[in-house]
Protein backbone atom coordinates (compact mmCIF):
# COMPACT_ATOMS: atom_id res chain seq x y z
CA UNK A 1 0.00 0.00 0.00
CA UNK A 2 1.28 3.84 -1.10
CA UNK A 3 1.43 5.95 1.77
CA UNK A 4 0.45 8.81 -0.53
CA UNK A 5 -3.01 8.17 -0.60
CA UNK A 6 -3.30 8.47 3.36
CA UNK A 7 -1.38 11.14 3.95
CA UNK A 8 -4.31 13.30 2.80
CA UNK A 9 -7.06 11.30 5.06
CA UNK A 10 -8.11 11.95 7.78
CA UNK A 11 -8.41 10.06 11.21
CA UNK A 12 -11.65 9.99 12.85
CA UNK A 13 -12.45 12.52 15.04
CA UNK A 14 -15.75 13.37 16.76
CA UNK A 15 -18.25 16.99 15.42
CA UNK A 16 -20.78 18.56 16.68
CA UNK A 17 -22.88 16.63 13.76
CA UNK A 18 -21.64 13.57 14.85
CA UNK A 19 -19.79 12.83 11.49
CA UNK A 20 -16.10 12.42 11.22
CA UNK A 21 -13.69 15.30 10.24
CA UNK A 22 -9.78 15.60 9.40
CA UNK A 23 -6.45 14.49 11.18
CA UNK A 24 -4.08 12.23 9.79
CA UNK A 25 -4.92 8.68 9.51
CA UNK A 26 -1.58 6.83 9.51
CA UNK A 27 1.26 5.93 12.03
CA UNK A 28 4.62 4.99 11.29
CA UNK A 29 6.61 2.73 12.82
CA UNK A 30 10.04 2.33 11.52
CA UNK A 31 9.61 0.87 7.89
CA UNK A 32 5.85 -0.41 8.60
CA UNK A 33 2.90 1.85 8.29
CA UNK A 34 -0.05 1.17 9.99
CA UNK A 35 -3.31 1.81 8.09
CA UNK A 36 -6.56 2.75 10.13
CA UNK A 37 -10.03 1.47 8.79
CA UNK A 38 -11.35 3.67 5.97
CA UNK A 39 -13.93 5.86 6.36
CA UNK A 40 -16.96 4.85 4.10
CA UNK A 41 -20.24 6.16 3.53
CA UNK A 42 -23.17 5.20 1.21
CA UNK A 43 -25.42 7.88 -0.87
CA UNK A 44 -29.26 6.56 -1.92
CA UNK A 45 -30.39 3.50 0.60
CA UNK A 46 -33.00 2.64 -1.90
CA UNK A 47 -33.06 -1.30 -3.11
CA UNK A 48 -29.07 -1.69 -3.50
CA UNK A 49 -28.13 1.03 -1.55
CA UNK A 50 -29.14 -0.87 1.05
CA UNK A 51 -27.03 -4.08 0.34
CA UNK A 52 -24.09 -1.50 -0.37
CA UNK A 53 -24.35 -0.48 3.21
CA UNK A 54 -24.46 -3.83 4.28
CA UNK A 55 -21.34 -4.49 2.38
CA UNK A 56 -19.59 -1.89 3.72
CA UNK A 57 -20.41 -2.26 7.17
CA UNK A 58 -19.25 -5.91 7.40
CA UNK A 59 -15.70 -5.32 5.41
CA UNK A 60 -13.35 -5.83 8.24
CA UNK A 61 -10.91 -2.60 6.71
CA UNK A 62 -14.32 -0.15 6.97
CA UNK A 63 -15.61 1.72 9.17
CA UNK A 64 -19.11 2.76 7.88
CA UNK A 65 -19.89 6.45 9.10
CA UNK A 66 -23.32 6.93 7.83
CA UNK A 67 -25.60 6.85 4.78
CA UNK A 68 -27.30 9.42 3.08
CA UNK A 69 -31.06 9.60 1.46
CA UNK A 70 -33.52 12.39 0.65
CA UNK A 71 -36.23 9.68 2.16
CA UNK A 72 -35.39 10.34 6.18
CA UNK A 73 -37.43 6.99 6.76
CA UNK A 74 -35.51 5.38 4.23
CA UNK A 75 -32.04 6.00 5.60
CA UNK A 76 -33.17 5.71 9.07
CA UNK A 77 -33.57 2.23 8.67
CA UNK A 78 -30.87 1.33 7.02
CA UNK A 79 -28.88 3.08 9.36
CA UNK A 80 -30.56 0.90 12.27
CA UNK A 81 -29.58 -1.95 10.44
CA UNK A 82 -26.33 -1.04 9.96
CA UNK A 83 -25.57 0.72 12.61
CA UNK A 84 -24.71 3.85 11.99
CA UNK A 85 -25.60 6.97 11.52
CA UNK A 86 -28.52 8.57 8.71
CA UNK A 87 -28.19 12.06 7.03
CA UNK A 88 -31.05 13.29 4.63
CA UNK A 89 -28.41 15.76 2.93
CA UNK A 90 -25.38 13.88 1.43
CA UNK A 91 -22.96 17.47 1.72
CA UNK A 92 -22.87 16.73 5.82
CA UNK A 93 -20.54 14.08 4.89
CA UNK A 94 -18.47 15.80 1.98
CA UNK A 95 -14.20 15.87 3.63
CA UNK A 96 -15.77 13.47 6.13
CA UNK A 97 -15.33 10.13 4.50
CA UNK A 98 -12.44 8.70 2.71
CA UNK A 99 -14.61 6.34 0.27
CA UNK A 100 -18.58 6.88 -0.56
CA UNK A 101 -20.77 4.34 -2.79
CA UNK A 102 -23.35 6.89 -4.51
CA UNK A 103 -26.20 4.38 -5.38
CA UNK A 104 -28.71 7.29 -6.66
CA UNK A 105 -30.80 7.51 -9.63
CA UNK A 106 -28.72 8.26 -12.44
CA UNK A 107 -29.29 11.90 -13.16
CA UNK A 108 -28.07 12.63 -10.01
CA UNK A 109 -24.95 10.78 -10.41
CA UNK A 110 -22.37 13.45 -11.71
CA UNK A 111 -23.46 16.29 -9.06
CA UNK A 112 -23.60 13.96 -5.92
CA UNK A 113 -19.65 11.87 -7.21
CA UNK A 114 -17.92 15.17 -8.34
CA UNK A 115 -18.69 16.48 -4.87
CA UNK A 116 -17.14 13.26 -3.25
CA UNK A 117 -14.25 13.56 -5.27
CA UNK A 118 -13.61 17.44 -5.14
CA UNK A 119 -13.90 16.64 -1.47
CA UNK A 120 -11.28 14.15 -1.57
CA UNK A 121 -12.99 10.92 -1.52
CA UNK A 122 -12.62 7.70 -3.52
CA UNK A 123 -16.01 7.40 -4.97
CA UNK A 124 -17.30 4.01 -6.68
CA UNK A 125 -20.34 4.91 -8.68
CA UNK A 126 -23.29 2.40 -9.66
CA UNK A 127 -23.60 2.29 -13.56
CA UNK A 128 -24.23 3.69 -15.55
CA UNK A 129 -21.86 6.33 -14.77
CA UNK A 130 -23.60 9.30 -15.66
CA UNK A 131 -26.87 10.38 -17.76
CA UNK A 132 -24.20 11.91 -20.90
CA UNK A 133 -21.07 10.70 -22.10
CA UNK A 134 -19.88 14.59 -21.32
CA UNK A 135 -21.06 13.88 -17.90
CA UNK A 136 -18.76 10.82 -17.51
CA UNK A 137 -16.01 12.50 -19.39
CA UNK A 138 -15.94 15.65 -16.90
CA UNK A 139 -16.12 12.84 -14.00
CA UNK A 140 -13.21 11.05 -15.52
CA UNK A 141 -11.60 14.99 -14.94
CA UNK A 142 -12.21 15.53 -11.43
CA UNK A 143 -11.30 11.95 -10.69
CA UNK A 144 -7.93 12.43 -12.25
CA UNK A 145 -7.24 16.03 -11.16
CA UNK A 146 -8.72 15.11 -7.61
CA UNK A 147 -6.01 11.80 -8.06
CA UNK A 148 -9.10 9.72 -6.49
CA UNK A 149 -9.90 6.11 -7.72
CA UNK A 150 -13.35 6.66 -9.70
CA UNK A 151 -14.99 2.78 -10.21
CA UNK A 152 -18.13 2.05 -11.90
CA UNK A 153 -20.70 -0.55 -10.91
CA UNK A 154 -20.52 -2.86 -13.43
CA UNK A 155 -21.10 -5.90 -11.28
CA UNK A 156 -20.80 -8.73 -13.15
CA UNK A 157 -17.12 -8.72 -13.56
CA UNK A 158 -17.00 -9.73 -10.30
CA UNK A 159 -19.56 -12.85 -10.96
CA UNK A 160 -17.71 -16.28 -10.60
CA UNK A 161 -19.15 -17.29 -13.68
CA UNK A 162 -17.37 -14.13 -15.84
CA UNK A 163 -13.80 -14.73 -13.22
CA UNK A 164 -14.00 -18.45 -14.26
CA UNK A 165 -13.26 -17.53 -18.17
CA UNK A 166 -9.60 -16.44 -16.90
CA UNK A 167 -7.17 -18.99 -18.88
CA UNK A 168 -9.83 -20.14 -21.14
CA UNK A 169 -11.21 -17.69 -23.31
CA UNK A 170 -8.88 -16.42 -26.00
CA UNK A 171 -10.37 -14.42 -28.81
CA UNK A 172 -14.16 -14.42 -29.43
CA UNK A 173 -15.65 -14.79 -33.27
CA UNK A 174 -19.15 -14.52 -32.03
CA UNK A 175 -21.27 -13.67 -28.75
CA UNK A 176 -24.56 -13.71 -28.00
CA UNK A 177 -26.42 -12.59 -24.74
CA UNK A 178 -29.70 -13.16 -22.60
CA UNK A 179 -31.05 -10.71 -20.17
CA UNK A 180 -34.71 -11.60 -19.20
CA UNK A 181 -36.52 -10.05 -16.10
CA UNK A 182 -39.86 -9.67 -15.02
CA UNK A 183 -40.97 -6.06 -14.83
CA UNK A 184 -40.17 -4.43 -12.09
CA UNK A 185 -40.84 -0.48 -11.02
CA UNK A 186 -37.59 -0.44 -9.89
CA UNK A 187 -35.22 0.90 -12.60
CA UNK A 188 -37.62 2.50 -14.85
CA UNK A 189 -35.98 5.79 -14.79
CA UNK A 190 -34.04 4.90 -17.32
CA UNK A 191 -34.48 2.30 -20.40
CA UNK A 192 -33.72 -1.40 -20.85
CA UNK A 193 -30.31 -0.71 -22.41
CA UNK A 194 -29.18 1.44 -19.60
CA UNK A 195 -30.99 -0.80 -17.00
CA UNK A 196 -30.22 -4.30 -18.00
CA UNK A 197 -28.17 -4.42 -21.16
CA UNK A 198 -25.43 -2.26 -20.26
CA UNK A 199 -24.22 -5.05 -17.99
CA UNK A 200 -23.49 -7.28 -21.05
CA UNK A 201 -22.26 -4.78 -23.38
CA UNK A 202 -19.78 -3.94 -20.39
CA UNK A 203 -18.61 -7.71 -20.17
CA UNK A 204 -18.82 -7.81 -24.26
CA UNK A 205 -16.66 -4.95 -24.61
CA UNK A 206 -14.15 -5.70 -22.22
CA UNK A 207 -13.74 -9.50 -23.96
CA UNK A 208 -13.76 -8.55 -27.08
CA UNK A 209 -11.41 -5.62 -26.48
CA UNK A 210 -11.81 -4.20 -30.22
CA UNK A 211 -13.42 -0.86 -31.55
CA UNK A 212 -17.23 -1.41 -32.72
CA UNK A 213 -17.85 -0.52 -36.75
CA UNK A 214 -21.47 -0.84 -36.71
CA UNK A 215 -24.13 -1.68 -34.47
CA UNK A 216 -27.74 -2.55 -36.01
CA UNK A 217 -30.45 -2.13 -33.40
CA UNK A 218 -34.09 -2.62 -32.41
CA UNK A 219 -36.52 -2.89 -29.67
CA UNK A 220 -40.06 -1.59 -27.97
CA UNK A 221 -41.54 -0.16 -24.84
CA UNK A 222 -44.23 -2.58 -23.48
CA UNK A 223 -45.32 -1.22 -20.05
CA UNK A 224 -43.29 1.24 -19.14
CA UNK A 225 -42.69 5.07 -21.00
CA UNK A 226 -38.87 3.86 -21.73
CA UNK A 227 -37.92 0.82 -23.86
CA UNK A 228 -38.55 -2.41 -22.27
CA UNK A 229 -37.30 -4.62 -24.58
CA UNK A 230 -34.15 -4.43 -27.05
CA UNK A 231 -31.93 -6.16 -29.21
CA UNK A 232 -28.28 -4.97 -30.56
CA UNK A 233 -26.01 -7.18 -33.23
CA UNK A 234 -22.54 -5.12 -32.83
CA UNK A 235 -19.69 -5.77 -35.09
CA UNK A 236 -16.00 -5.10 -34.22
CA UNK A 237 -12.96 -4.20 -35.98
CA UNK A 238 -11.71 -7.46 -35.45
CA UNK A 239 -14.62 -9.88 -37.14
CA UNK A 240 -16.19 -10.68 -33.93
CA UNK A 241 -19.76 -9.83 -34.27
CA UNK A 242 -22.24 -10.02 -30.65
CA UNK A 243 -25.38 -10.29 -30.47
CA UNK A 244 -27.00 -8.77 -27.38
CA UNK A 245 -31.09 -9.26 -25.75
CA UNK A 246 -32.36 -7.49 -22.80
CA UNK A 247 -35.83 -7.59 -21.91
CA UNK A 248 -37.91 -6.09 -18.30
CA UNK A 249 -40.79 -7.58 -19.57
CA UNK A 250 -40.36 -11.23 -19.28
CA UNK A 251 -42.32 -14.00 -17.25
CA UNK A 252 -38.56 -16.06 -16.15
CA UNK A 253 -34.98 -14.54 -15.21
CA UNK A 254 -32.30 -15.27 -17.34
CA UNK A 255 -28.74 -14.03 -17.85
CA UNK A 256 -26.65 -15.99 -20.43
CA UNK A 257 -24.00 -15.73 -22.20
CA UNK A 258 -22.68 -18.07 -25.25
CA UNK A 259 -18.81 -17.39 -26.57
CA UNK A 260 -17.53 -18.87 -29.73
CA UNK A 261 -13.78 -19.17 -30.52
CA UNK A 262 -11.88 -21.10 -32.64
CA UNK A 263 -10.79 -24.10 -30.33
CA UNK A 264 -14.38 -24.24 -28.38
CA UNK A 265 -18.01 -23.19 -27.26
CA UNK A 266 -18.35 -21.28 -24.24
CA UNK A 267 -21.62 -21.32 -22.38
CA UNK A 268 -22.09 -18.95 -19.40
CA UNK A 269 -25.14 -19.16 -16.95
CA UNK A 270 -24.55 -15.88 -15.01
CA UNK A 271 -28.02 -16.73 -12.40
CA UNK A 272 -27.14 -20.10 -11.91
CA UNK A 273 -22.78 -19.54 -11.59
CA UNK A 274 -22.66 -22.33 -14.33
CA UNK A 275 -19.36 -22.62 -17.31
CA UNK A 276 -19.86 -25.28 -19.78
CA UNK A 277 -17.09 -25.75 -22.20
CA UNK A 278 -17.10 -27.38 -25.44
CA UNK A 279 -14.54 -28.04 -27.19
CA UNK A 280 -13.68 -30.77 -30.51
CA UNK A 281 -12.84 -34.35 -28.81
CA UNK A 282 -9.91 -36.63 -30.40
CA UNK A 283 -11.27 -39.13 -33.16
CA UNK A 284 -14.80 -40.07 -34.41
CA UNK A 285 -17.73 -42.19 -33.15
CA UNK A 286 -19.33 -45.14 -34.63
CA UNK A 287 -21.44 -42.91 -36.25
CA UNK A 288 -18.80 -40.62 -38.06
CA UNK A 289 -19.43 -37.64 -36.49
CA UNK A 290 -16.87 -36.02 -34.12
CA UNK A 291 -16.18 -36.42 -30.41
CA UNK A 292 -16.54 -33.94 -28.17
CA UNK A 293 -15.40 -33.20 -24.89
CA UNK A 294 -18.18 -31.00 -22.74
CA UNK A 295 -16.85 -29.71 -19.20
CA UNK A 296 -19.55 -28.62 -16.84
CA UNK A 297 -18.32 -26.55 -13.53
CA UNK A 298 -20.72 -25.65 -11.25
CA UNK A 299 -19.40 -22.68 -9.93
CA UNK A 300 -19.67 -20.75 -5.83
CA UNK A 301 -22.35 -18.25 -5.72
CA UNK A 302 -19.47 -16.10 -3.83
CA UNK A 303 -20.20 -12.26 -2.79
CA UNK A 304 -20.38 -10.17 -5.87
CA UNK A 305 -21.33 -6.94 -4.67
CA UNK A 306 -19.01 -7.63 -1.74
CA UNK A 307 -16.23 -8.59 -4.10
CA UNK A 308 -16.49 -5.09 -6.26
CA UNK A 309 -16.51 -3.04 -2.69
CA UNK A 310 -13.73 -4.69 -1.33
CA UNK A 311 -12.00 -4.34 -4.77
CA UNK A 312 -13.04 -0.28 -4.89
CA UNK A 313 -11.12 -0.71 -1.21
CA UNK A 314 -8.17 -1.85 -2.11
CA UNK A 315 -7.84 0.56 -5.13
CA UNK A 316 -8.36 3.53 -3.28
CA UNK A 317 -5.98 2.22 -0.57
CA UNK A 318 -3.19 1.76 -2.75
CA UNK A 319 -3.56 4.18 -5.97
CA UNK A 320 -3.81 0.89 -7.97
CA UNK A 321 -6.22 0.83 -11.19
CA UNK A 322 -9.86 -0.18 -10.43
CA UNK A 323 -11.51 -3.67 -11.87
CA UNK A 324 -14.13 -1.31 -13.40
CA UNK A 325 -12.40 2.19 -14.73
CA UNK A 326 -14.66 5.57 -14.78
CA UNK A 327 -12.89 4.98 -18.96
CA UNK A 328 -15.07 1.36 -19.18
CA UNK A 329 -17.99 3.30 -17.56
CA UNK A 330 -17.61 5.88 -20.18
CA UNK A 331 -17.45 3.19 -23.24
CA UNK A 332 -20.36 1.31 -22.18
CA UNK A 333 -22.59 4.25 -21.92
CA UNK A 334 -21.64 5.70 -24.98
CA UNK A 335 -22.54 1.77 -26.69
CA UNK A 336 -25.52 2.05 -24.74
CA UNK A 337 -26.60 5.16 -25.76
CA UNK A 338 -25.65 4.65 -29.43
CA UNK A 339 -28.61 1.71 -29.31
CA UNK A 340 -30.73 3.63 -27.57
CA UNK A 341 -30.27 6.52 -30.64
CA UNK A 342 -30.73 3.91 -33.08
CA UNK A 343 -33.32 2.53 -31.64
CA UNK A 344 -35.63 5.42 -30.91
CA UNK A 345 -34.94 6.52 -34.90
CA UNK A 346 -35.91 3.06 -36.14
CA UNK A 347 -39.34 3.76 -34.08
CA UNK A 348 -40.15 7.10 -35.22
CA UNK A 349 -39.24 5.71 -38.61
CA UNK A 350 -42.14 3.74 -38.31
CA UNK A 351 -44.57 5.95 -36.73
CA UNK A 352 -44.61 8.31 -39.96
Amino acid sequence: MTQSFWRCGARIKSTASGFATNANRTRDLGDQIIMEKMRTAVIGTGYLGRFHAQKYAAIEGSQLVAVADVNAESAQRVAAECRTQATTDYRQLLGKVDAVSVVTPTPTHRVIAAAFLEAGAHVLVEKPITTTVDEATELIAIAERCRRVLQVGHLERFNSAILALDGILTTPRFVESHRLAPFKQRGTDVNVVLDLMIHDIDIIQNIVRSPITSIDAVGSSVFSGELDIANARLRFANGCVANTTASRVSLKTERKLRLFQDDAYLSLDLHQKILTVIRKGEGVGPDGMPQVSIEERSLGDGDALKAEIESFLQAAATGGVPVVSAEDGRRALATAIQITQQVEASLRAVAR
